[in-house]
């Protein structure tokens, strides 16, 4: 009884308390319960869509957990620089203060980075809202903008200036501080080659005050990161398999405004390649005539570089065969007792393709038939890269494109590959100007109309004409390049020259008339051109005081001329080459009608090769030589010399010339030479500015008669010189300065050339 007794007490008070609990709850939850919600201090936003944003409704209890998740929200939405909670009798009071809204971005200091260069690296922007991390993170991007650009001590502070309506004007303060140089360059660690050596190899270069125009000798760490490859690349070119760079360290002067760099390398030992093998999966395949060219680095020096080469010529080899997909991977096993390298070359499996279709895109204008026909390959082929290779630099060597890309990737099945060009058209049409000066004309230009891709045929119509005071020309002509559907081209000339020779020779020079020529194909890169010619020719206004072996060929003769020229071009690209060879040798023979008779040979070559990078040395040469078939060369066959063929001497600044009058003659013999160094002049390649460095050499002489009248040399004529030529939008604008420095007293000079272009 007892125990049941205590049972029923407990139960009571249990009903109690339970009881008594829920009604404390009932009445906690609804004190806490959100009746209304009122917002305030709000001006841009609306005041519900704040509400959304902390995700409260009424009705809903108020906590602790809602409390942090409201004000987490509200504050990553960026759009307010304060935010208070507060519940107070059922009622949720949200008061914010929202974050300004920018008007202007204003920069203030920079002389060196234009401001709409800064504005690019900048989050904020004119409208849009202010928030603190945002100018922090904006701060940073242009102090590294301006690390990039070699200015570490740079400083960068935003000034606020409220305006009414809740706007501000946004102000950088820029200290851009001095450029931060490269003060010197070491090394630790090299005992093979010396330090001249690895700072010939580095993009990153000592300060001196001749780099004013580069930013090489600046300290940029991506730079130097880089500068790390390439000694990397260098040492492993060299036989340094295990070349390592333990650490590149750049620290500041006590001066803090410019760099020590210290590289420190573990060089390694060197190796040289052993035994060198191959091995191919492939069947049907000359392997002897592969290993041949596979053994020809044994004994060398390891080198990257040159087994990528090898592997290059043999996949190319490959490809002339017909295997379009080649893979070849090196495999290196090491015999360090000996210090060298066996090395195989491993051919992976593959087979014959054949060319399902070659697909051409982005020729918005140029027809496909015109890119088309550039190919050696057409449709069910056997694949040949040597026949790939051609066909690409032909189709550079159109001259339509900026970029024309040509490749070939797996068909419809694995014996079969489809030839991609990828191309883009460039502007073909050219109204071209030019001026110049020379101490023989004066002041000179000219205009011409041409357009290279006429309709999008590939037809080149041209007209020019080219004025001074001394000299007007007039030409028109038409090539059709492939004429009758074949690859002959064949096209039409008119052409109509007066010269006024009056300062040089005592005569004004009239020639008129035309001509028809064809040329095709005799070879991969040898072309035959045949033309006939026929003109008109008029020596006239000689003065009384003319040298009497110019009195003597006044009047008119008329020349009837066929004439071919053979020409081998070797060249990367046509209009800009950079690597190979072009030679052409012309023979003219006048006496097919008409009433002169005379043999004429022209020879010219030019060799262009890189000799560091983006610096190529062109050499360019050329002579002639015409002789008279049982009678005089006529004074308006022969040559003249000077002006663009030898720079520093004025238009027939060279040459025979009567002793009394100083009239140039002209000459039945001339060669020509030049020698150029193009390079870049360190400012950025988008601006399109190249100098060069050059010397011309040449001379002109022998004339049919003999007397001590005739002033005439056969010593070598030089001059030396320099330009620069800037691609613009408007076209190429070019100025050369040239000084003759052997030249005989009676030659004419001058210094000075310019000339400038436009395309539509």
């Amino acid at each position: 009884m007892k125990c049941l007794g205590k049972t029923i007490v407990f139960g009571f008070w249990l009903f109690i308390v339970v009881n008594l609990d829920n009604s404390t709850g009932r009445a906690w939850a609804a004190e806490n319960v959100i009746r209304d919600i009122s917002v305030s201090g709000s001006r841009r936003i609306d005041p519900e869509t704040i509400i959304s944003y902390a995700n409260f409704k009424r009705g809903d209890l108020f906590n602790a957990t809602s409390l942090d998740n409201a004000l987490k929200v509200l504050y990553e939405t960026g759009l307010f620089a304060d935010v208070n909670l507060r519940f107070e009798e059922g009622t949720l009071y949200i008061l914010v203060a929202e974050n300004p809204v920018i008007n202007r971005i204003v920069f203030e200091g920079n002389k060196r980075i234009e401001s709409e260069e800064l504005e690019k690296e900048l989050q904020l922007r004119p409208r849009l809202v202010f928030t603190r991390t945002k100018i922090q993170q904006d701060i940073q991007r242009l102090v590294d903008v301006y690390r990039l650009n070699g200015r570490f001590a740079a400083h960068v502070d935003p000034k606020v200036i409220k305006l009414d309506q809740n706007r501000i004007d946004l102000v950088f303060e820029i200290d851009e501080g001095p450029l931060s140089r490269i003060r010197a360059i070491s090394f630790i660690g090299n005992r093979k080659f010396s330090d001249s050596d690895l700072l010939d190899e580095i993009q990153t270069k000592e300060y001196a005050f001749w780099r004013l125009l580069t930013t090489t000798d600046t300290y940029d760490p991506d730079r130097l990161s880089y500068d790390a490859e390439l000694l990397r690349r260098f040492y492993l070119n060299k036989g340094f398999i295990d070349f390592k760079v333990i650490s590149t360290v750049a620290e500041l002067t006590p001066g803090r405004s410019d760099f020590v760099v210290t590289f420190t390398i573990e060089e390694g030992e060197r190796y040289r390649l052993g035994d060198i093998t191959l091995n191919s999966s492939i069947k049907g395949i000359d392997v002897q005539q592969l290993s041949e060219i596979s053994k020809t680095l044994e004994g060398e020096w390891y080198s990257a570089v040159a087994i990528d080469k090898t592997i290059e010529t043999l996949t190319r080899e490959l490809g002339s065969d017909g295997f379009a997909f080649v893979n070849i991977v090196p495999k290196i096993r090491r015999r360090n007792n000996e210090m060298t390298v066996d090395l195989v070359y491993k051919i992976g499996e593959t087979q014959r393709v054949y060319v399902e279709r070659i697909d051409i895109e982005g020729n918005l204008r140029t027809l496909d038939e015109v890119v088309r026909r550039e190919f050696d390959l057409i449709e069910g082929d056997a694949f040949n890269a040597s026949k790939l290779r051609r066909s690409k630099r032909r189709i550079r060597n159109l001259g339509f494109f900026t970029k024309a890309k040509v490749s070939n990737v797996l068909g419809s099945s694995d014996d079969k590959t489809v030839i991609k060009v990828s191309v883009e058209e460039k502007s073909t049409g050219e109204i071209s100007f030019g001026v110049g000066f020379s101490s023989l004309d004066g002041p000179l230009g000219n205009i011409g109309i041409r357009e290279r891709n006429l309709l999008g045929r590939g037809q080149d119509l041209n007209f020019n004409f080219q004025g001074s005071a001394a000299r007007q020309e007039f030409n028109l002509g038409f090539t059709e390049p492939y004429f009758w559907g074949r690859n002959i081209s064949a096209g039409i000339d008119l052409f109509q020259v007066t010269t006024d020779r009056q300062t040089a020779s005592s005569f004004d020079e009239r020639k008129a008339g035309g001509g028809v020529r064809f040329g095709y194909s005799l070879g991969p890169d040898l072309r035959q051109r045949i033309k006939y010619q026929l003109k008109r020719t008029e020596i006239r206004n000689v003065d009384e005081s003319a040298s009497i072996f110019i009195q003597e060929q006044e009047g008119k003769n008329t020349v009837s001329q066929i004439s071919q020229t053979l020409t081998l071009d070797k060249r990367d690209n046509r209009h800009d080459p950079s690597d190979g060879y072009v030679v052409s040798v012309t023979g003219e023979l006048a006496g097919l009608g008409g009433d002169t008779r005379h043999l004429r040979t022209r020879l010219k070559a030019g060799y262009f090769f890189p000799v560091f990078e983006d610096n190529v040395l062109a050499i360019i040469a050329e002579s002639g030589y015409i002789v008279g078939l049982g009678e005089d060369v006529e004074i308006g066959e022969r040559f003249f010399l000077g002006g663009q063929k030898v720079r520093g001497f004025s238009n027939s600044g060279l040459g025979p010339r009567d002793a009394n009058t100083k009239d140039a003659l002209g000459g039945n013999q001339y060669y020509a030479g030049t020698m150029e160094l193009r390079f870049p002049i360190g400012l950025p390649d988008e601006l399109g500015f190249k100098g060069s460095m050059f010397t011309d050499i040449g001379n002109l002489s022998e004339v049919d008669r003999t007397s001590s009248d005739i002033l005439d040399s056969t010593g070598l004529k030089a001059s030396v010189g320099m330009g620069v030529s800037w691609a613009t939008a408007i076209g190429l604008m070019r100025l050369d300065f040239a000084s003759a420095m052997l030249k005989e007293d009676w030659d004419e000079t001058e210094f000075i050339r310019f000339s400038f272009g436009t395309r539509f």
